[in-house]
Protein backbone atom coordinates (compact mmCIF):
# COMPACT_ATOMS: atom_id res chain seq x y z
CA UNK A 1 0.00 0.00 0.00
CA UNK A 2 1.42 3.19 -0.86
CA UNK A 3 1.55 6.30 1.27
CA UNK A 4 -1.54 8.03 0.19
CA UNK A 5 -3.47 5.13 0.35
CA UNK A 6 -2.31 4.59 3.37
CA UNK A 7 -3.80 8.00 4.59
CA UNK A 8 -7.23 7.61 3.19
CA UNK A 9 -10.21 7.24 5.90
CA UNK A 10 -12.40 4.62 6.15
CA UNK A 11 -14.46 4.16 3.07
CA UNK A 12 -12.83 6.95 1.27
CA UNK A 13 -10.52 4.88 -1.13
CA UNK A 14 -14.49 3.37 -2.25
CA UNK A 15 -14.94 7.21 -3.50
CA UNK A 16 -14.59 8.59 -7.19
CA UNK A 17 -14.71 12.55 -6.85
CA UNK A 18 -15.58 14.40 -10.31
CA UNK A 19 -15.30 18.20 -11.02
CA UNK A 20 -16.69 19.90 -13.95
CA UNK A 21 -14.42 22.59 -14.97
CA UNK A 22 -15.31 25.78 -17.53
CA UNK A 23 -12.28 28.20 -17.75
CA UNK A 24 -11.15 27.28 -14.37
CA UNK A 25 -8.86 29.47 -12.71
CA UNK A 26 -5.01 29.57 -11.56
CA UNK A 27 -6.01 28.01 -8.51
CA UNK A 28 -7.65 25.42 -9.43
CA UNK A 29 -5.05 22.29 -8.89
CA UNK A 30 -4.19 23.56 -5.44
CA UNK A 31 -7.72 23.22 -4.03
CA UNK A 32 -8.21 19.85 -5.87
CA UNK A 33 -4.84 18.84 -4.00
CA UNK A 34 -6.50 19.01 -0.93
CA UNK A 35 -9.48 16.75 -2.48
CA UNK A 36 -7.22 14.07 -4.06
CA UNK A 37 -6.10 12.95 -0.88
CA UNK A 38 -9.23 12.38 0.69
CA UNK A 39 -10.58 9.63 -2.29
CA UNK A 40 -9.59 6.57 -4.12
CA UNK A 41 -9.75 8.75 -7.65
CA UNK A 42 -10.80 12.13 -9.47
CA UNK A 43 -12.13 12.73 -12.78
CA UNK A 44 -12.46 15.98 -14.39
CA UNK A 45 -15.24 16.65 -17.27
CA UNK A 46 -13.63 19.62 -19.13
CA UNK A 47 -16.19 21.78 -21.07
CA UNK A 48 -14.43 23.57 -23.42
CA UNK A 49 -12.04 25.57 -21.69
CA UNK A 50 -8.97 27.23 -23.72
CA UNK A 51 -5.57 25.80 -24.74
CA UNK A 52 -3.88 27.50 -21.41
CA UNK A 53 -6.71 26.16 -19.06
CA UNK A 54 -6.57 22.59 -20.49
CA UNK A 55 -3.13 23.01 -20.53
CA UNK A 56 -3.14 23.32 -16.91
CA UNK A 57 -5.38 20.42 -16.38
CA UNK A 58 -3.29 18.17 -18.63
CA UNK A 59 -0.07 18.75 -16.10
CA UNK A 60 -2.53 18.29 -13.28
CA UNK A 61 -3.97 14.68 -14.84
CA UNK A 62 -0.49 13.27 -14.75
CA UNK A 63 -1.29 12.03 -11.62
CA UNK A 64 -2.77 8.10 -12.58
CA UNK A 65 -5.40 8.59 -9.75
CA UNK A 66 -6.95 11.84 -12.43
CA UNK A 67 -8.30 10.99 -15.42
CA UNK A 68 -9.31 14.10 -17.30
CA UNK A 69 -11.86 13.99 -20.11
CA UNK A 70 -11.91 17.32 -22.42
CA UNK A 71 -15.15 17.92 -24.15
CA UNK A 72 -14.63 20.30 -27.24
CA UNK A 73 -17.57 22.95 -26.18
CA UNK A 74 -19.74 23.24 -22.91
CA UNK A 75 -22.07 20.59 -23.15
CA UNK A 76 -23.44 21.80 -20.18
CA UNK A 77 -23.69 21.02 -16.05
CA UNK A 78 -25.92 18.31 -16.39
CA UNK A 79 -23.72 16.24 -19.22
CA UNK A 80 -20.67 16.74 -18.16
CA UNK A 81 -21.74 15.54 -14.54
CA UNK A 82 -23.33 12.30 -16.34
CA UNK A 83 -20.10 11.43 -18.39
CA UNK A 84 -17.85 11.60 -14.72
CA UNK A 85 -20.60 9.81 -13.36
CA UNK A 86 -19.88 6.89 -16.17
CA UNK A 87 -16.34 6.99 -15.95
CA UNK A 88 -16.24 6.38 -12.31
CA UNK A 89 -18.67 3.50 -12.53
CA UNK A 90 -16.26 2.30 -15.23
CA UNK A 91 -13.50 2.25 -12.69
CA UNK A 92 -15.42 0.22 -10.13
CA UNK A 93 -16.19 2.89 -7.67
CA UNK A 94 -19.63 2.55 -5.22
CA UNK A 95 -19.48 5.99 -4.54
CA UNK A 96 -19.28 9.52 -6.32
CA UNK A 97 -18.50 12.85 -4.79
CA UNK A 98 -19.55 15.57 -6.79
CA UNK A 99 -17.67 19.12 -6.69
CA UNK A 100 -17.77 22.44 -8.71
CA UNK A 101 -14.34 23.92 -9.81
CA UNK A 102 -14.87 26.82 -7.13
CA UNK A 103 -15.12 24.54 -4.00
CA UNK A 104 -13.14 23.90 -1.89
CA UNK A 105 -12.88 20.56 0.23
CA UNK A 106 -12.09 21.27 4.19
CA UNK A 107 -9.51 18.20 5.03
CA UNK A 108 -12.14 15.96 6.73
CA UNK A 109 -14.57 16.36 4.35
CA UNK A 110 -14.85 13.03 2.80
CA UNK A 111 -14.81 11.18 6.69
CA UNK A 112 -17.76 13.72 7.91
CA UNK A 113 -19.84 12.84 5.14
CA UNK A 114 -19.31 9.09 5.82
CA UNK A 115 -19.74 9.84 9.63
CA UNK A 116 -23.14 11.23 8.69
CA UNK A 117 -24.30 9.01 6.47
CA UNK A 118 -23.67 5.95 9.24
CA UNK A 119 -25.31 8.57 11.69
CA UNK A 120 -28.72 8.07 9.55
CA UNK A 121 -30.95 5.63 10.83
CA UNK A 122 -32.07 4.73 7.23
CA UNK A 123 -28.81 4.89 5.10
CA UNK A 124 -30.39 2.98 2.41
CA UNK A 125 -33.26 5.05 1.80
CA UNK A 126 -30.38 7.82 1.33
CA UNK A 127 -30.10 9.42 -2.32
CA UNK A 128 -27.99 12.23 -1.31
CA UNK A 129 -25.42 13.37 1.34
CA UNK A 130 -25.12 17.29 0.72
CA UNK A 131 -21.96 19.40 2.16
CA UNK A 132 -22.72 22.22 4.42
CA UNK A 133 -20.42 24.92 3.20
CA UNK A 134 -19.11 28.33 3.77
CA UNK A 135 -20.36 30.97 1.61
CA UNK A 136 -16.69 32.83 0.61
CA UNK A 137 -19.14 35.96 -0.33
CA UNK A 138 -21.00 36.15 3.00
CA UNK A 139 -18.32 36.82 5.66
CA UNK A 140 -19.89 35.46 9.24
CA UNK A 141 -19.51 33.55 12.67
CA UNK A 142 -20.01 29.91 12.04
CA UNK A 143 -22.21 28.13 14.95
CA UNK A 144 -21.47 25.10 16.47
CA UNK A 145 -23.63 22.44 14.72
CA UNK A 146 -26.13 20.93 18.13
CA UNK A 147 -28.51 17.62 17.72
CA UNK A 148 -28.00 15.51 15.14
CA UNK A 149 -24.84 16.00 12.79
CA UNK A 150 -27.48 16.57 9.61
CA UNK A 151 -30.59 17.67 9.19
CA UNK A 152 -33.53 16.94 6.52
CA UNK A 153 -33.14 18.89 3.35
CA UNK A 154 -35.52 19.41 -0.01
CA UNK A 155 -32.73 19.36 -2.16
CA UNK A 156 -28.73 20.14 -1.44
CA UNK A 157 -26.51 21.67 -4.26
CA UNK A 158 -24.31 19.52 -6.44
CA UNK A 159 -21.06 20.30 -5.13
CA UNK A 160 -20.47 18.67 -2.28
CA UNK A 161 -22.75 15.69 -2.75
CA UNK A 162 -22.20 12.08 -1.91
CA UNK A 163 -23.95 9.80 -3.92
CA UNK A 164 -24.30 5.96 -3.94
CA UNK A 165 -23.85 4.22 -7.27
CA UNK A 166 -26.50 1.56 -6.90
CA UNK A 167 -29.14 4.22 -5.63
CA UNK A 168 -28.27 6.52 -8.46
CA UNK A 169 -29.15 3.91 -10.67
CA UNK A 170 -32.34 3.74 -9.47
CA UNK A 171 -32.87 7.92 -9.61
CA UNK A 172 -31.62 8.29 -12.71
CA UNK A 173 -28.76 10.33 -14.65
CA UNK A 174 -28.81 13.72 -13.84
CA UNK A 175 -31.58 16.09 -16.72
CA UNK A 176 -29.60 17.12 -19.51
CA UNK A 177 -32.15 18.82 -21.08
CA UNK A 178 -31.98 21.60 -18.48
CA UNK A 179 -28.28 22.35 -19.53
CA UNK A 180 -27.19 24.35 -16.07
CA UNK A 181 -29.14 25.62 -13.17
CA UNK A 182 -31.86 23.80 -10.65
CA UNK A 183 -29.69 20.49 -12.19
CA UNK A 184 -29.49 19.73 -8.86
CA UNK A 185 -32.68 20.46 -7.69
CA UNK A 186 -34.55 18.17 -9.84
CA UNK A 187 -32.41 15.37 -8.89
CA UNK A 188 -33.02 16.04 -5.29
CA UNK A 189 -36.97 16.49 -6.29
CA UNK A 190 -37.12 12.48 -8.31
CA UNK A 191 -35.34 10.90 -5.87
CA UNK A 192 -37.58 12.12 -2.93
CA UNK A 193 -40.54 11.33 -5.48
CA UNK A 194 -39.07 7.78 -5.49
CA UNK A 195 -38.88 7.54 -1.93
CA UNK A 196 -35.78 8.37 -1.16
CA UNK A 197 -34.18 10.74 1.53
CA UNK A 198 -31.91 13.85 0.75
CA UNK A 199 -29.79 15.27 4.00
CA UNK A 200 -26.74 17.91 4.58
CA UNK A 201 -24.39 18.06 7.49
CA UNK A 202 -24.68 20.81 9.31
CA UNK A 203 -21.17 21.28 9.57
CA UNK A 204 -19.64 23.39 7.03
CA UNK A 205 -16.79 21.00 5.41
CA UNK A 206 -16.17 23.33 2.18
CA UNK A 207 -15.87 26.87 1.29
CA UNK A 208 -17.93 27.85 -2.07
CA UNK A 209 -19.83 31.01 -3.59
CA UNK A 210 -23.43 31.38 -4.72
CA UNK A 211 -22.92 33.37 -7.63
CA UNK A 212 -20.57 36.74 -6.99
CA UNK A 213 -23.20 37.51 -4.11
CA UNK A 214 -23.05 41.29 -2.66
CA UNK A 215 -24.13 42.72 0.40
CA UNK A 216 -26.15 46.40 0.10
CA UNK A 217 -27.50 48.57 2.97
CA UNK A 218 -30.97 49.34 2.88
CA UNK A 219 -32.63 51.41 6.27
CA UNK A 220 -32.23 48.99 9.16
CA UNK A 221 -31.69 46.04 6.68
CA UNK A 222 -29.18 43.98 4.66
CA UNK A 223 -30.08 42.83 1.20
CA UNK A 224 -28.35 39.81 -0.87
CA UNK A 225 -27.59 39.62 -4.40
CA UNK A 226 -26.17 36.84 -6.34
CA UNK A 227 -25.42 38.73 -9.27
CA UNK A 228 -25.63 35.79 -11.91
CA UNK A 229 -24.76 36.58 -15.24
CA UNK A 230 -27.62 37.08 -18.02
CA UNK A 231 -26.93 34.00 -19.52
CA UNK A 232 -27.66 32.29 -15.99
CA UNK A 233 -30.24 34.15 -15.10
CA UNK A 234 -32.26 33.13 -18.26
CA UNK A 235 -31.34 29.29 -17.32
CA UNK A 236 -32.06 30.16 -13.68
CA UNK A 237 -36.26 31.10 -14.32
CA UNK A 238 -36.80 28.76 -17.19
CA UNK A 239 -35.59 25.67 -14.75
CA UNK A 240 -37.51 26.79 -12.12
CA UNK A 241 -40.57 27.33 -14.17
CA UNK A 242 -40.03 23.59 -15.46
CA UNK A 243 -39.83 22.22 -11.62
CA UNK A 244 -42.41 24.05 -10.43
CA UNK A 245 -44.71 22.45 -13.97
CA UNK A 246 -43.57 18.70 -12.91
CA UNK A 247 -43.36 18.56 -9.13
CA UNK A 248 -45.48 21.60 -7.68
CA UNK A 249 -49.13 20.02 -7.95
CA UNK A 250 -50.89 23.27 -9.28
CA UNK A 251 -54.16 23.37 -10.41
CA UNK A 252 -55.28 25.68 -13.66
CA UNK A 253 -52.03 26.45 -14.44
CA UNK A 254 -51.29 28.55 -11.50
CA UNK A 255 -47.37 26.87 -11.50
CA UNK A 256 -46.83 29.53 -14.04
CA UNK A 257 -48.34 32.06 -12.38
CA UNK A 258 -46.23 31.41 -9.29
CA UNK A 259 -43.16 31.30 -11.42
CA UNK A 260 -43.99 34.60 -12.62
CA UNK A 261 -44.38 35.96 -9.06
CA UNK A 262 -40.77 34.60 -8.70
CA UNK A 263 -39.47 36.15 -11.80
CA UNK A 264 -41.01 39.46 -10.68
CA UNK A 265 -39.43 39.35 -7.03
CA UNK A 266 -36.27 38.42 -8.47
CA UNK A 267 -36.11 41.22 -11.15
CA UNK A 268 -36.83 43.85 -9.07
CA UNK A 269 -33.72 43.06 -6.87
CA UNK A 270 -31.73 42.88 -9.88
CA UNK A 271 -33.26 46.28 -10.44
CA UNK A 272 -32.27 47.62 -7.49
CA UNK A 273 -28.81 46.29 -6.53
CA UNK A 274 -27.09 44.98 -9.54
CA UNK A 275 -25.28 46.00 -13.26
CA UNK A 276 -26.58 45.27 -16.89
CA UNK A 277 -30.62 45.34 -15.53
CA UNK A 278 -31.81 45.48 -18.66
CA UNK A 279 -30.05 42.45 -20.40
CA UNK A 280 -31.20 40.59 -17.01
CA UNK A 281 -34.29 41.24 -16.61
CA UNK A 282 -34.43 40.42 -20.76
CA UNK A 283 -32.83 36.95 -19.96
CA UNK A 284 -35.28 36.24 -17.16
CA UNK A 285 -38.50 37.04 -18.80
CA UNK A 286 -37.01 34.95 -21.85
CA UNK A 287 -36.39 32.20 -19.52
CA UNK A 288 -40.17 32.58 -17.86
CA UNK A 289 -41.48 32.51 -21.21
CA UNK A 290 -39.42 29.51 -22.60
CA UNK A 291 -40.25 27.78 -19.29
CA UNK A 292 -44.22 28.15 -19.85
CA UNK A 293 -43.55 26.64 -23.42
CA UNK A 294 -41.35 23.77 -22.25
CA UNK A 295 -38.45 24.85 -24.80
CA UNK A 296 -35.19 23.24 -22.98
CA UNK A 297 -31.57 22.90 -24.09
CA UNK A 298 -29.22 25.45 -24.72
CA UNK A 299 -30.25 28.82 -24.64
CA UNK A 300 -30.70 30.16 -28.26
CA UNK A 301 -31.20 26.55 -29.57
CA UNK A 302 -34.21 25.40 -26.90
CA UNK A 303 -36.49 22.93 -28.65
CA UNK A 304 -39.68 21.98 -27.26
CA UNK A 305 -39.67 19.61 -24.39
CA UNK A 306 -40.10 16.20 -25.83
CA UNK A 307 -37.10 16.82 -28.38
CA UNK A 308 -35.05 18.17 -25.96
CA UNK A 309 -35.33 15.38 -23.70
CA UNK A 310 -34.73 12.50 -26.49
CA UNK A 311 -31.37 14.49 -26.47
CA UNK A 312 -30.85 13.89 -22.84
CA UNK A 313 -31.17 11.30 -20.17
CA UNK A 314 -32.88 12.71 -17.57
CA UNK A 315 -36.76 14.07 -17.17
CA UNK A 316 -39.20 13.90 -14.48
CA UNK A 317 -41.12 10.51 -13.62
Amino acid sequence: MNDRAAGLTTHANEVCAVVVTYHPDAAFPARQSRLRKQVGALVIVDNGSDAAEVAMLREFASDPSVTLVLNQQNLGVAQALNIGIQQALRLRFPWVLLLDQDSSADNDMVQTLFEVRDSYAEKDRLAVVGSGFRDVNRARETEEARGEPWEEAESVITSGSLIAMAVHAKIGPFREEFFIDHVDTDYCFRARAKGYRVIKTRKSIMSHAIGAASRHHVLWMDKWTTNHSAERRYYIARNDTIILHDYGNYAWGLWALKSFARCLRLCKRIALYEPMKSRKIAAVAEGWWDGVRGRLGPRGHALPRAQAMQRGQGGPL
